[in-house]
């Protein structure tokens, strides 16, 4: 078998473990959304998610200060609009009002929910000690919430370079994981 040599900064498109998100978080009466591709689950429970945010994003300075945030996840329906958010900045766009999306209050966070998503997860910092070094942020979900009329939703999965893959097929397989 014939292998070729792959671009190491293309690496993340294989790798990207979850659905693209939607963060929320809300400081000084302003609310924001940012695209996100790079996070993962670290723990069952309490569900604990890593996630990267550049430090040089708005929602970095953001999630920072007020040390919580919603992921917001959305379906293959809204992929238009998530693109348009992870190409603006929330520093001179009220995300919110241009992409026409509906703003709900959280239960244990300030970060509004973004109605027209599949599911929202309120989250709390509980690290910080990558932060500094890889913009590595440790969340705990607090509250979960999921639209209970979408039985089957379509996530969409960032390749890299514009491309996005939608999660398909649902099979189950036995497992002795509870």
């Amino acid at each position: 078998m014939m292998k070729e040599l792959f671009p190491l900064p293309k690496v993340y498109g294989l790798l990207e473990p979850g659905p693209v998100v939607l963060v929320t978080t809300a400081r000084e009466g302003r609310a924001n959304i940012m695209t996100l591709s790079w996070h993962t689950m670290l723990e069952f429970e309490p569900p604990l998610v890593g996630c990267v945010i550049s430090n040089g994003n708005f929602t970095f300075e953001s999630l920072k200060i007020t040390k919580e945030c919603v992921i917001n996840i959305p379906t293959v329906e809204l992929s238009k609009k998530v693109v348009d958010c992870g190409n603006t900045s929330g520093r001179t766009v009220d995300k919110f009002r241009e992409f026409v999306l509906t703003p709900v209050g959280a239960s244990c966070v300030t970060a509004p929910l973004i109605d027209e998503c599949y599911a929202n997860l309120e989250c709390k910092v509980v690290d910080e000690n990558l932060v500094i070094k890889y913009n590595f942020f440790i969340l705990e979900v607090v509250k979960a919430w999921i639209d209970p009329q979408m039985k089957h939703p379509q996530t969409i999965h960032h390749l890299g370079d514009g491309a996005f893959m939608v999660a398909g097929e649902t099979i189950y397989l036995p497992s002795k994981m509870k």
